[in-house]
């Protein structure tokens, strides 16, 4: 037991008083550094740039612009796969991220649980496992690479999902609806925060 003269009494007090005091001023502090970090995200303007390395059934699509630009062998390729209901359509759809000039603190990203939407049908998810910082007024690239069988989502001949293809990788005729909803985790000063519901952080017609 600890005995404290009526001199040392008020002065201990003091100091137990003022460290209280520090630990809930840093509290706050890390508090409104996590605010200001969680309100920068959502301030980020996320928006489909283009989609790239566009793959059906393993044909790769570059400088494609019809059905009848395939060559027989690449043809037989995507009736083959088709008989197999396992058409791999692959590609990588890169995301145009803008954190507002007048924004003061940059957004950072360190993770993000997505589901991705074709023509208003829910198909693939995947998560982005990386960090991405969001500088104010700094357009980032944030690349996702996605791959469907597109079999699974549409009932179409060879020749219509070679179109559907196409039309997704801006080559070909009617532009395509895609959604992306996604759970993001951002780093703050209290650690890691996953958002508690999804947001949809794009949703645009592709293509021309």
């Amino acid at each position: 037991m600890s005995f404290y003269t009526p001199f040392e009494y008020p002065l201990l007090m003091i100091r137990r008083t003022l460290a209280a005091t520090a630990v809930a001023l840093g509290a706050f502090a890390a508090g409104c550094a996590t605010l200001q970090q969680i309100t920068a995200l959502r301030q980020v303007d996320f928006a489909i740039d283009r989609v790239s390395e566009v793959r059906l059934a393993g044909i790769d699509l570059t400088g494609q612009r019809s059905y009848g630009d395939l060559s027989l062998a690449e043809a037989a390729t995507l009736v083959a796969a088709l008989s197999r209901r396992d058409v791999s359509l692959a590609f990588n759809l890169h995301l145009s991220a803008v954190n507002p000039a007048d924004n003061r603190v940059s957004a950072r990203l360190i993770r993000m649980r997505w589901t991705m939407l074709l023509e208003d049908r829910e198909t693939v998810s995947g998560t982005v496992e990386r960090e991405v910082v969001f500088p104010p007024g700094e357009p980032q690239d944030l690349p996702i690479a996605i791959e469907l069988n597109v079999a699974e989502f549409f009932e179409r001949n060879a020749r219509d999902l070679f179109e559907l293809a196409l039309n997704l990788a801006g080559q070909g005729g009617a532009p395509k609806n895609v959604t992306l909803r996604a759970v993001p985790t951002i780093q703050t000063a209290l650690g890691p925060i996953q958002y508690p519901q999804p947001i949809t952080i794009v949703s645009r017609e592709i293509g021309r």
